[in-house]
């Protein structure tokens, strides 16, 4: 073991070790699943919806699904429009690809589609990122203690389910 010098000035040996945290205090461990928080996952929609809204020009279901207005036309549209049928090679006119336009004049690369709409919808993208998690951040701790937390009991205790809070 190590030796250490004493108040008087001689060295001594210190033959006991440092004891760990008890239990007691040191934090548990748990091997529970955390809940799914239907905030976080709200959060995440409406980043999510910016960034399909801002880089290919279709909101979430409709990028997903390459429906506009509940018609399939992925592909067919011949505008700056882009969806994941069409990006993975499904297009609404029995084709591969799609046809793109850019404000009248035509644009023949996905690409090309996709810099077109970050010129015009870029700074949105940009205030939206940084604005929403703020926001987020700020709502929860405002109304943490007046309405998330009521219903996070009531969630929990009267309705039972454990894997789920707002």
């Amino acid at each position: 073991m190590a030796t250490r010098r004493s108040k008087t000035g001689q060295f001594q040996k210190k033959t006991s070790r440092r004891r760990r945290a008890s239990p007691a205090n040191s934090p548990r461990r748990t091997n529970r699943k955390q809940p799914t928080s239907v905030l976080k996952l709200a959060e995440s929609a409406i980043i999510l919806n910016a960034v399909t809204t801002s880089v290919f020009g279709a909101g979430i279901s409709d990028f997903f699904t390459g429906k506009r207005d509940g018609v399939y036309v992925a592909g067919g549209d011949g505008g700056q429009r882009l969806t994941l049928p069409e990006i993975i090679g499904l297009s609404g006119s029995g084709g591969v690809g799609g046809t793109y336009s850019a404000s009248g004049r035509g644009v023949q690369s996905m690409t090309e589609a996709m810099r077109e709409n970050l010129k015009a919808n870029g700074m949105s993208l940009a205030v939206q990122l940084v604005a929403v998690p703020l926001a987020f951040k700020f709502g929860k701790k405002i109304l943490a203690k007046p309405i998330i937390n009521p219903v996070n009991k009531i969630i929990r205790n009267q309705l039972g389910v454990k894997e789920v809070k707002v």
